[in-house]
C-alpha cells in the first residue's frame, strides 16, 4: 500500500548547490522535487554571480515559472532583451528561447518551477561561456 507524500519546509541553506552546465557564475539547489515525494512539479533555486551567465537555450516542450528573489539581471526572451528585479515573476512558455545574464556587481537568486517529467530536454542555442 502506498502513501501519499510527506508535507516538505527546507531551507536553501541546507541544499547543496551544483554548477550550472555550460554557465559561468551559476548554481542550481533543488528545493524540493521527486526525491520530496513531489509527483507534479520541480521548485529550484538559482543564483547567478556578479558577471555571471546562463548560455542561450530553450525546451520544446517544457515550460517555466520563475520568481525574482533578489538582486536583478537581464534575461532575454526570443529576440527580446528584459531587465528583471527583485519581485518580478516571469512566464517562459515552452519553445522560448531563453538566457540569463547579470549585468551588475551583486549576486542575483531566483526561483524556477518546472512541470516534473521523464523527458526535459534542454536545446542549447550558444556553446559554453567562460
Amino acid at each position: 500500500m502506498s502513501h501519499p507524500a510527506s508535507p516538505v519546509v527546507r531551507n536553501f541553506t541546507a541544499v547543496e548547490p551544483a554548477v550550472v552546465e555550460r554557465s559561468r557564475g551559476a548554481a542550481i539547489q533543488i528545493m524540493i522535487g521527486p526525491a520530496d515525494g513531489a509527483p507534479n512539479f520541480i521548485t529550484r533555486r538559482f543564483t547567478l554571480a556578479a558577471g555571471g551567465r546562463i548560455p542561450r537555450h530553450l525546451h520544446a516542450t517544457i515550460e517555466h515559472e520563475q520568481v525574482i528573489l533578489s538582486g536583478s539581471m537581464v534575461i532575454g526572451l526570443d529576440n527580446r532583451e528584459v531587465e528583471v528585479a527583485t519581485g518580478d515573476a516571469i512566464f517562459i512558455p515552452a519553445g522560448v528561447a531563453h538566457w540569463y545574464e547579470n549585468r551588475t556587481n551583486e549576486p542575483v537568486a531566483f526561483l524556477c518551477m518546472v512541470p516534473h517529467t521523464t523527458d526535459y530536454q534542454t536545446e542549447w542555442l550558444e556553446g559554453p561561456v567562460t
